[in-house]
């Protein structure tokens, strides 16, 4: 498991990480989010001493993390770090001898990633000859050659076309599915929440919200319902101050409902108006969470 310990880091003036706590389990797949400047990549690079804390620690099952335990971790930085003039699969061998591999493993593994990847007639070209997508891929197969425990990967998704999103991603649950603690940044909270279970939002270097995904879309403050009374004008939600109606389109309102009102109550005053004919409640997305822990709108 990587756990992070109250972690701060100031360049400056300016507090990139103040008090950052998560944890990673081995099988989990994390969402990491927080608006861009927020401390997602100077978390990351903590755990690969790229980024020396301030103060706060790192560790990895129990203890403070050392260079031996980094050989079996694997990291997707977002400015991407391939040489674009060395061949494919040399390249991507190359990053698994520098985890520990003897050459003739690293290629073999090299082989089979490039496979996996669709990428086993170009092994052979270079880097630059690749479109942007397949660089990502490529990217990917040299963070996972070594088979690592750990994997860390900042905005994987950025660039990708629907189909390469969707390749990203299974590639990612499969990782996780296999036992490795798997942790990535993302704009595309769509995407995150059809992925992961759990996430963590940061925002000015404190973590706003962690938790399930389900959880977290329970409890936030806002939640949509839609209510259809026959034979009104929707006046009587205009005694609820627990509700804003986002729409109106005849007997039928959508409505924004804080927890400070329960749904009985609610489904009472609208049954005391006249026959319901709908009333469904529907949680806010991931999207909304993110914007109610960040300040958005």
């Amino acid at each position: 498991m990587l756990e992070i310990r109250d972690l701060t880091k100031s360049y400056g003036e300016i507090a990139a990480l103040r008090g950052v706590t998560m944890q990673v389990a081995k099988g989990q797949l994390l969402g990491f989010l927080g608006p861009n400047g927020a401390g997602k990549t100077t978390t990351m690079r903590s755990v690969f001493g790229l980024v020396a804390p301030d103060s706060g620690e790192v560790l990895w099952n129990d203890r403070r993390i050392e260079a031996r335990d980094r050989l079996g971790f694997g990291y997707m930085p977002e400015e991407r770090g391939l040489y674009p003039r060395m061949r494919n699969l040399e390249q991507v061998a190359y990053f698994g001898m520098l985890h520990g591999m003897t050459r003739h493993t690293a290629n073999l593994e090299a082989g089979r990633w490039l496979e996996s990847f669709g990428l086993a007639d170009r092994a052979n070209d270079r880097l630059e000859e690749l479109s942007h997508g397949n660089q990502q891929r490529l990217q990917l197969a040299a963070a996972l050659v070594h088979s690592p425990e750990l994997l860390v990967l900042d905005e994987p998704f950025a660039g990708l076309d629907p189909v390469g999103v969707g390749a990203m991603g299974e590639i990612l649950a499969s990782q996780a599915a296999a036992g490795t603690a798997v942790v990535f940044s993302s704009h595309q909270l769509d995407l995150v929440e059809d992925l992961c279970d759990d996430v963590v939002i940061i925002n000015e270097g404190i973590v706003a919200l962690a938790g399930a995904v389900r959880e977290l879309r329970t409890n936030t403050v806002h939640r949509h319902v839609t209510v259809e009374v026959r034979d009104t004008a929707s006046t009587w939600v205009d005694s609820v101050p627990e509700a804003a109606v986002q729409s109106r389109d005849g007997d039928r309102v959508v409505l924004d409902v804080s927890n400070g009102i329960q749904l009985e109550r609610l489904l009472a005053l609208a049954q005391a108006a006249g026959e319901v004919l709908e009333f469904t409640y529907e949680p806010p997305s991931l999207n909304e969470v993110f914007l109610d822990a960040v300040g958005g709108s």
